[in-house]
């Protein structure tokens, strides 16, 4: 997946299924979700919660903050999910996601 943004833009928002590794979407019910987003050199640019849109089809929302685009660059994201039990689990579990801030004209 590839998500690309306008700097200083804070939409569309960024949305997500969570599935495992053969493809099926993740049940999130009870769950609290993070985005993790950072630059290639390892630079924390977001830790913020997100919005579970659908919770059985484990569907997940980002709605952008000022600031959270500000900066022109590639950046990983990853989605970490805490289960109601306290288990951890982050999403995708074989790579990572990318998003690309680009420079805006004015």
């Amino acid at each position: 997946m590839s998500f690309f943004i306008k700097q200083n833009d804070t939409s569309p928002a960024l949305l997500a299924t969570l599935k495992d590794f053969s493809g099926s979407a993740i049940n999130v019910t009870g769950a609290s979700i993070r985005l993790h987003m950072k630059d290639l050199g390892g630079t924390v640019k977001i830790d913020q919660a997100m919005t579970i849109t659908n919770a059985t089809l484990g569907l997940v929302r980002y709605d952008w903050q000022v600031g959270d685009t500000d900066t022109v660059g590639t950046y990983y994201v990853e989605f970490q999910v805490t289960y109601s039990d306290g288990s951890v689990e982050t999403f995708p579990n074989n790579g990572n996601k990318v998003v690309s801030v680009v420079k805006e004209l004015n």
